[in-house]
């Protein structure tokens, strides 16, 4: 006689078993003695697990036996298994059965249902909803929610995920501005630049990873059709920080005055450490390269080396072209908002909101605690020669409000 083994759930396996013990017409006890359990935890399994095989309800468990039932149903087995007439010649409207994979099943849900819910009382969670739906407001993500946050709650991030998809405090994925479709996009034939080999990606990929890692992308973004003005994006890859800095025109000359100005404001050695290798596109804006590489500090003839994409491959500068996502959230498209109306202010605000931001990937610091703790002295002086100061988590707003917040205060009128 085998000794009864100590309690734990029914497993896939011992259900089989039943099954198959049912199926023989074996006692309750003897089933339960070839798998070492107690004969009423198997008679308890069958009678809660076993399905409607037949009538109204079919594959559901079985809640309680219909008066015109079989009478046999009514003691052990509870069940058809084993019994000569299941298949054929039986007249009754209902059956159930005991299926192994059915009652696994059903106990799977059945453990799955228990853990479902919010392990804090109703005041805590409406406190932390009403946190998590003010941080989605501002545009900042459940990913940085979680990590600015862990001193008040600990909730993980596909936690909140969840909890916006369910819909709890009136909040949809809609709220998330990351959280959308893509199409494939068409195959284009991928040209050479017309720069030269030397100044090629192929080229900016030979000069060695700790170059590349340290480079700074640079691009521009448009505004209106009309606008004249557009905005220099300078994207410090080792901390994530991007800059911008607002053109009178899209020109080579308006870029390299841009470059001169700010070499000017940071000095030759913070210039160099931070813009000492550009990566650009193909853009008649960064056409004129040996204006961008000219130093405008005396004595000094070149400040940088620029290399340039392949032709319709902006993912080669991806970090530029994805920080443009948290630009667009303080001066979104379809909004009418012209770039002419801008200023170097606006510059100021839209820099120190996105680069306050924690990342993830920078173990929940922003890019401007990045920049200060690698560069102290230099990181200060780029960020006061451009305007950019920390803002705190509790203050952060991603939206054109904080634009037209700041020039209210100015006497300035808002965007559109």
């Amino acid at each position: 006689m085998s000794r009864q083994r100590k309690y734990r759930r029914i497993d896939k396996a011992e259900r089989a078993a039943i099954e198959r013990g049912l199926d023989s017409r074996h006692s309750c006890r003897q089933i339960a003695k070839d798998l070492g359990r107690s004969p009423s935890s198997i008679a308890e399994e069958v009678k809660h697990n076993r399905t409607v095989a037949k009538g109204p309800g079919k594959g559901e468990r079985v809640s309680e036996t219909p008066d015109d039932a079989c009478s046999k149903l009514l003691s052990w087995p509870h069940v058809c298994n084993g019994c000569k007439y299941r298949r054929y010649h039986c007249s009754k409207k209902w059956r159930c059965e005991y299926s192994s994979a059915r009652a696994q099943m059903l106990s799977e849900q059945l453990l799955s249902s228990a853990r479902r819910g919010v392990d804090c009382d109703e005041g805590e969670f409406e406190s932390m909803m009403g946190a998590i739906r003010a941080d989605v407001a501002r545009g900042l993500s459940p990913t940085q929610i979680s990590m600015a946050r862990a001193d008040q709650f600990s909730v993980h991030p596909t936690t909140i995920y969840r909890w916006i998809e369910a819909g709890y405090a009136g909040m949809a994925n809609i709220d998330l501005r990351r959280k959308v479709g893509y199409k494939k996009r068409k195959k284009i034939p991928v040209g050479p630049t017309s720069h030269g080999p030397g100044r090629s990606y192929g080229a900016f990929a030979q000069i060695g990873d700790e170059k590349r890692a340290s480079a700074c992308e640079m691009d521009t973004v448009m505004g209106k059709s009309r606008d004249e003005r557009c905005i220099l994006t300078l994207y410090l890859r080792p901390y994530k920080l991007q800059l911008y800095m607002l053109l009178p025109e899209k020109s080579s000359s308006a870029v390299a005055a841009a470059l001169d100005a700010l070499e000017k404001a940071v000095g030759k050695s913070p210039f160099q450490r931070f813009f000492g290798i550009l990566l650009t596109d193909n853009g008649v804006e960064f056409s004129d390269f040996e204006a961008l590489e000219k130093s405008a500090l005396p004595g000094k003839r070149t400040r940088t080396q620029v290399y340039y994409c392949d032709v319709r491959a902006s993912q080669q500068k991806a970090g530029c072209e994805k920080n443009h996502v948290e630009l667009r959230k303080l001066l979104p498209k379809g909004k009418g908002i012209g770039f002419d109306e801008l200023s170097g202010r606006d510059m100021a605000i839209a820099m120190s909101q996105v680069n306050s931001e924690p990342r993830p990937s920078l173990g929940g610091m922003c890019p401007i605690q990045m920049l200060l703790a690698a560069h102290p002295r230099a990181g200060r002086a780029l960020l006061d020669a451009v305007g950019m100061e920390l803002i705190a988590y509790e203050e952060l707003l991603l939206d054109i409000e904080a634009i037209n917040r700041a020039r209210r205060e100015r006497g300035e009128s808002p965007l559109a």
